[in-house]
């Protein structure tokens, strides 16, 4: 990956956090740390590898991506708006009565969201089943999912886990945004879910390891995945929940919490001064 292009990546996740605070905070309700991990991620899948035309959202030839952990679309919303799917004026609406981005993506009433999905473990199972649809057309567009690691929890992803190795879905990559964290605290207090990467290969996926906010790191991962033949594969990408903001990130209360107008601010204040150093 070239200077130009890291810079680029830089500079658009930066501005997809900015947005994800603006959203929740404008809202007074959402989930800040997640999306804060995930950005990173997302800001790269459709800025490097996803084929897709935000004029024409609908587009039978685009890839796929199912957001599994679905209460982290503010950082969704933020890059659609960001490519030009939807006005980003609409991120000002994020949660308000009658608007268009719902607090968990709607794939009904909104450009680019490409699966409605919340319920954690549905997510990855709609991508399995159009991966499969892909496969049976043979059409030669690809299927993103990207899960969080508490969701991993769900009996369910290991079932869809089950079924892609089966049906040899190589047209399906998933992230897994491993933070550590979920709603009730740390992941592996809760309910372990560890090793995430053996329990993955155990179910006949190709595992790949990447730094969640590193992009030369989630390059290769991501570029090597595109070459495997035969078998679905999964990203174990670590991360830090309410990654640059220095009060939010590790800190699981922000998982589903909105910041008051200082906490908002002090925050802004952070990310954009990281944005500067990025023009230097």
């Amino acid at each position: 990956m070239d200077k130009q292009t890291m810079n680029h990546l830089k500079r658009m996740a930066n501005q997809v956090r900015q947005d994800v605070l603006s959203e929740v905070y404008s809202a007074a309700s959402g989930h800040p740390g997640g999306s804060l991990s995930v950005a990173d991620t997302l800001t790269y899948l459709y800025e490097v590898q996803m084929r897709v035309d935000p004029q024409n959202p609908s587009w039978e030839g685009r890839d796929r991506l199912v957001l599994s952990k679905g209460h982290t679309c503010p950082a969704l919303y933020a890059v659609l708006a960001q490519k030009g799917f939807f006005d980003r004026e609409e991120l000002k609406k994020f949660r308000h009565l009658g608007a268009m981005l719902q607090g968990h993506p709607d794939m009904k009433g909104t450009p680019g969201v490409d699966m409605s999905t919340g319920s954690l473990g549905q997510g990855i199972s709609a991508a399995v089943g159009m991966a499969l649809a892909a496969k049976t057309q043979g059409a030669d567009w690809r299927v993103f999912a990207v899960l969080g690691d508490g969701e991993l929890q769900e009996g369910q992803v290991w079932e869809a886990a089950m079924f892609a190795a089966h049906h040899k879905l190589d047209n399906l990559i998933a992230a897994v945004d491993n933070n550590g964290l979920q709603i009730d605290g740390n992941v592996s207090d809760v309910c372990s879910v560890y090793p995430i990467d053996e329990k993955f290969r155990a179910f006949g996926w190709e595992v790949f390891t990447a730094d969640g906010h590193d992009f030369e790191s989630l390059d290769a991962a991501f570029s090597a995945a595109r070459q495997v033949k035969g078998k679905p594969c999964v990203i174990v990408q670590k991360s830090v929940k309410g990654k640059g903001v220095s009060f939010m990130e590790n800190q699981a209360g922000w998982h589903g919490k909105a910041p008051n107008q200082q906490q908002y601010e002090q925050a802004m204040e952070e990310l954009r001064a990281a944005a500067a150093e990025l023009e230097v």
